[in-house]
């Protein structure tokens, strides 16, 4: 049996973050928890995709690929893909708040303002740093709905960090489980830098 920290975690890094719109019909909102709509501008879906890397000085240290659906009511957010290469964060992630964790393995590079992620050929993202978009350390809520294994979680999160502008290229594998996203362009990205996240703060079951 895979161990992992209790609850709440406490993580430091950063998150590459774009928005996309989707058709609502190509989304994967069956997935969300029954009574969920998802947020939608006109006839699409809004759809975020996150690369993240956590550092030391948390509980966990791992690379992160997720799709996240904001829904109503609410709102809050509905994670129905997301990979990690961590088992112990898979293992935490399933058990403690429902979120469908599988593994994976990641690549990431750097250079002074740019930085280029891919978990293998599925989604990969070159992305370049902007100026801050709001000044301070910002606090950014994440609220997560989860439905796994007919157990039904939800958990208050919270990340503070530096909101930063970013021009990000993604890629997609048409075949891949991504694939509804293939040949898209985000609307809006952003870089949380320097960031602290506390998951499972408040959580129902």
């Amino acid at each position: 049996m895979t161990t992992y920290p209790p609850e709440p975690w406490y993580l430091g890094g950063e998150l590459l973050v774009s928005a996309f719109r989707v058709p609502t019909k190509e989304v994967p909102h069956a997935r969300l928890p029954d009574g969920r709509r998802p947020v939608r501008w006109g006839s699409h879906a809004i759809v975020g995709v996150a690369f993240v890397r956590y550092v030391a000085g948390g509980v966990l240290q791992y690379d992160e690929l997720l799709v996240a659906l904001p829904s109503l009511p609410g709102p809050r957010i509905t994670i129905p893909l997301i990979w990690v290469d961590s088992p112990e964060s898979r293992a935490g992630g399933r058990e403690l708040w429902g979120i469908p964790k599988e593994l994976a393995d990641f690549t990431r590079s750097e250079r002074p303002g740019r930085v280029q992620m891919s978990m293998g050929t599925t989604a990969s993202i070159d992305a370049s740093y902007g100026r801050r978009i709001l000044p301070g350390m910002t606090q950014l809520p994440l609220t997560t709905l989860q439905t796994l294994e007919g157990r039904r979680t939800v958990s208050r999160n919270y990340a503070v960090g530096r909101v930063c502008a970013l021009e990000a290229s993604w890629t997609f594998d048409p075949a891949g489980p991504l694939g509804f996203l293939a040949g898209r362009s985000p609307f809006f990205s952003a870089a949380i830098r320097d960031a602290s996240i506390i998951f499972g703060m408040d959580v129902q079951r």
